[in-house]
């Protein structure tokens, strides 16, 4: 979509479980094994009792949105903030959702971020901006 097709209050949405298979992939990506992700004998005597994704995977669904769905293809991610608010768990399932928050100026758009695991719990909040193509 365009600068011009799209409109305040539209949304998109991506749904995925997490499982441990995406998380080891992420990390020899990026090269976080933190103990956090990768040991489950540590992590068993933590608050969280397991291992948990990266924050930045969850975050990551995002992207996924506006190259594929909204705006779609060809848009350039100009800036994004993240608030990590509870932890991902292997299984979990996660529901990424971006709306249209404010179109700005030089063709750029604003978005409201939020991905919630299927109970409603809030895993990842933040607003991007994207440049979405011109045509």
């Amino acid at each position: 979509m365009t600068y011009d097709e799209l409109n305040i209050g539209d949304s998109a949405t991506f749904e995925k479980t997490i499982t441990e298979t995406d998380v080891y992939g992420f990390a020899g990506i990026i090269g976080d094994f933190n103990p956090a992700h990768v040991n489950a004998r540590k992590m068993a005597g933590t608050k969280f009792g397991q291992r948990i994704a990266h924050g930045m995977l969850s975050g990551s669904l995002f992207s996924t949105i506006f190259g594929t769905k909204l705006p779609g293809e060809g848009s350039i991610y100009l800036s994004q903030s993240l608030n990590f608010l509870a932890p991902v768990f292997f299984g979990d399932t996660i529901l990424a959702t971006v709306t249209v928050k404010e179109k700005l100026e030089k063709g750029r758009v604003k978005f409201e971020c939020t991905a919630a695991k299927e109970d409603g719990t809030v895993v990842v909040s933040g607003e991007a901006v994207l440049l979405p193509p011109r045509e």
